[in-house]
């Protein structure tokens, strides 16, 4: 496939390869340590470039991923042995951002991508034709067309797989003989497809949303599975908003707002409490609603409010910027969730006295 690309500043989202392009050519600069075949990097590089660092010559690198390192040398220790990996957890805590910069550091590419869902076929795994030529010339290379995991076996390149759990159990098995033989039959020709040395997967799953597909356990076990954990406590998950906000800020072109930490904070504590059923001084019980309130869902708000304020406010992030977002976030069901905010509202955002701006602006814009 022949992509072609805008200036990368003319890009809406540009990959994470076109994005830190800088950054890993740094590290490969510096980088004198053993790289598996085909890597671009060395796995200690390549963790580097995830988690951040100064390098040898004062270049700095920006981390990608916050939370425990030993979970990233596990990841790339994985997919440097002849393993897949699995990336586990529940939505939001950055299984996708986490998979596409791995990809990023170590093959060079992101986009080698198969997107889950209900209706994936298994020629998004394996292969499909062009039906044209098939029926002009019959089965032969010029028609066959090549899957992401197929390109990324003749390259020895990684394949991403997003939402493994969605797509269905017996398309899902199609994976089972091309991570344990690595090869992929392609009996129309009379032939095979060898993975190349440096090929390896990486799937990302959650079992928390409907439809999903539990992988067969003959499945399960060609895969090392790393289950990436919430932010530890608040302020963590503060510092990873801040910098997503700023980062998404900076792309979609928003007018500068100031930095507004109190609201960045205000906003994480509400999604921290409401999700662990459990207010943050530990002295009250609340009710969870039903959405997830992911960390992901946190930077959607902020940056909601960021927009808001500077169009059609006064270029200051308030209150009344993230109420209607929060809202809109935490009431999913429009019954039940509905009660645990208001429930939420009064006995808890109420008592706050500094909190008294956010209680209002809910009230406002609660139906």
């Amino acid at each position: 496939m022949t992509t072609t690309h805008a200036p990368h500043d003319e890009l809406l989202r540009p990959h994470a390869e076109q994005s830190f392009a800088a950054e890993l050519s740094a590290l490969a600069a510096v980088d004198d340590r053993p790289r598996p075949p085909s890597w671009r990097l060395s796995p200690w590089a390549v963790v580097t470039y995830l988690l951040g660092g100064t390098l040898s010559d004062g270049t700095v690198v920006s981390p990608k991923y916050v939370g425990p390192r030993r979970l990233m040398e596990v990841a790339v220790a994985t997919l440097a042995t002849d393993r897949a990996l699995l990336l586990l957890g529940v939505p939001g805590t950055a299984k996708t951002w986490v998979s596409e910069h791995l990809s990023a550091a170590i093959c060079g590419t992101s986009t080698l991508l198969v997107q889950g869902t209900s209706g994936t076929p298994e020629e998004a795994i394996r292969y499909g034709w062009n039906y044209a030529r098939l029926l002009a010339e019959g089965p032969s290379e010029g028609a066959l067309v090549s899957s992401p995991v197929m390109t990324a076996m003749r390259g020895g390149s990684i394949a991403r797989i997003e939402e493994l759990t969605r797509i269905p159990s017996d398309v899902q098995d199609a994976l089972i003989a091309i991570l344990s033989e690595k090869t992929l039959p392609v009996p129309e020709l009379g032939r095979e497809v060898q993975a190349a040395k440096g090929f390896n997967v990486i799937a990302t799953a959650n079992d928390r949303d409907r439809g999903v597909n539990d992988l067969s356990s003959a499945l399960r076990r060609r895969f090392n599975t790393v289950v990436l954990p919430l932010p530890a406590d608040e302020d963590e998950e503060v510092a990873i908003v801040a910098r997503r906000v700023e980062q998404l800020g900076a792309a979609l072109e928003l007018p500068t707002v100031p930095a507004a930490a109190e609201e960045v904070r205000r906003v994480v504590r509400v999604f921290r409490e409401l999700r662990s059923g459990m207010t943050a001084d530990g002295r009250t019980k609340l009710k969870s609603p039903s959405g997830t309130l992911s960390t992901a869902e946190a930077i959607s708000v902020i940056t909601n409010g960021l927009a808001l304020s500077a169009h059609f406010g006064d270029g200051v992030l308030r209150a009344p910027d993230v109420a209607g977002a929060v809202l809109g976030a935490v009431i999913k069901d429009p019954v039940a969730d509905a009660v645990v905010w208001t429930e939420y509202l009064e006995a808890v955002v109420r008592e706050r006295p500094d909190w008294s701006d956010f209680y209002r602006a809910c009230r406002e814009v609660q139906p």
